[in-house]
C-alpha cells in the first residue's frame, strides 16, 4: 500500500514537472506557403518540390530571424522612399528593393567579410567597372544614389543578357561569368533550374520570400506602429568642388556635428578631403527638424507595415 501510493505521488509530480517544463516553450508555427510568388513580373511556381523547400527554406528563416527582419521593415520607411523613384527613373522594377534588403538589411554603413560595402553590397573591383569612385577619402559604394543607379546598371545589363530576373540576381551574387557557363553547360535557360553554390541557387528565393513577408508583416508575426518606423530625413544639399582640411569644421560651419556629417554622407571616409580634381561633391546636410522624432512628424511608406 505505501508503496503504491508512493508510487502514485511521484507519478503526479513527475506529471507536473512536465507540464511545467513544456509551459516553458513558446508556440512556433510553419509559414503557410502559396502556391506561387511573383517576382519582378514573373511567377514562380512553388508547386515543384524543390522550389516549394527552396521558398520554405527562406521564408521560414526570415520570418524567425525576429530582430533582423523588423529592423529592416523599420529601415524600409525610411530608404524605399528614396530608392523606389530611383529604381523607377532607371527602369529597372521596384521589387529589386528587395535585393537591397537582402544584400544589406538595409544598413547604409554594411561592411561584409568579403569586403562589400553600403546598401547594395559592392566590392571594390566591380564599384569602379560601374562608375563609382573609391579611395581612401572617398566611396561611393555608400552614396545611396550613385551606389543604386550602379546596382540599376549591373542589373539591367544582367537582364539584357538572360531575359529573366531571378537569373540577373543570382547573377548579382555569384557573377555573370559564373552564371552563363553554368546555364551553358547544364542546358538551362534560368538560375532556378540550375545547380549552383549553395548561397547563389537561395538567393533569388530569398529576395521572393523577402517581399512576401514585407508585403504582409502581421501575417508572419511582425506588429509595428506607425510610430516605431524611423522616418526618412530631409536634407538641404551642398556642394563642395574644391578641397576641405577638416571636414569637422566643416560640419560646424554647417551647424551639424562631424558624427552626423559622416553618418548622413558615409561615402565620406576621411578627416579631409583633397580634391586635386576639382570633382563636385554634393553632401546632404539635414534638416534640424528631421533629426527630432518630436518635429519630424510621421509618414507610413506602407500601410500594411503597421497595425493602425
Amino acid at each position: 500500500m505505501r508503496k503504491t501510493l508512493l508510487y502514485i505521488i511521484l507519478s503526479i509530480a513527475a506529471a507536473g514537472a512536465s507540464a511545467q517544463s513544456a509551459s516553458r516553450f513558446s508556440d512556433v508555427y510553419s509559414p503557410v506557403i502559396p502556391t506561387s510568388v511573383e517576382l519582378c513580373g514573373k511567377s514562380i511556381d512553388l508547386d515543384r518540390a524543390d522550389r516549394y523547400e527552396a521558398f520554405d527554406r527562406e521564408l521560414t528563416s526570415l520570418a524567425y530571424t525576429h530582430g533582423n527582419t523588423m529592423l529592416i521593415i523599420k529601415r524600409a520607411n525610411r530608404y524605399f522612399p528614396e530608392l523606389a523613384p530611383l529604381l523607377r527613373a532607371n527602369g529597372v522594377p521596384e521589387d529589386l528593393l528587395y535585393l537591397a534588403c537582402v544584400e544589406s538589411s538595409l544598413n547604409p554603413r554594411a561592411y561584409s567579410p568579403a569586403k562589400a560595402a553600403g546598401l547594395w553590397q559592392f566590392i571594390a573591383s566591380a564599384a569602379k567597372e560601374y562608375g563609382l569612385e573609391v579611395s581612401d577619402e572617398i566611396d561611393e559604394r555608400y552614396n545611396l544614389e550613385k551606389a543604386t543607379a550602379a546596382a540599376c546598371r549591373y542589373l539591367k545589363k544582367a537582364y539584357a543578357r538572360y531575359g529573366d530576373w531571378p537569373t540577373a540576381m543570382a547573377s548579382y551574387n555569384g557573377g555573370q561569368t559564373r552564371i552563363s557557363r553554368a546555364l551553358d553547360k547544364q542546358g538551362q535557360n534560368t538560375s532556378l533550374d540550375l545547380f549552383l553554390a549553395e548561397e547563389t541557387t537561395r538567393y533569388p528565393y530569398r529576395v521572393a520570400a523577402m517581399k512576401t513577408i514585407m508585403e504582409n508583416p502581421q501575417a508572419y508575426g511582425f506588429h509595428l506602429r506607425d510610430s516605431q518606423l524611423y522616418q526618412p530625413r530631409k536634407y538641404r544639399t551642398v556642394e563642395v568642388n574644391g578641397p576641405v582640411e577638416s571636414w569637422a569644421d566643416w560640419a560646424k560651419a554647417q551647424g551639424i556635428s562631424y558624427a552626423t556629417l559622416r553618418e548622413e554622407n558615409p561615402w565620406i571616409r576621411s578627416l579631409s578631403l583633397t580634391n586635386k580634381a576639382g570633382k563636385t561633391y554634393k553632401v546632404r546636410i539635414p534638416t534640424s527638424d528631421s533629426l527630432s522624432r518630436k518635429k519630424a512628424g510621421t509618414k507610413t511608406y506602407n500601410s500594411k507595415w503597421t497595425e493602425r
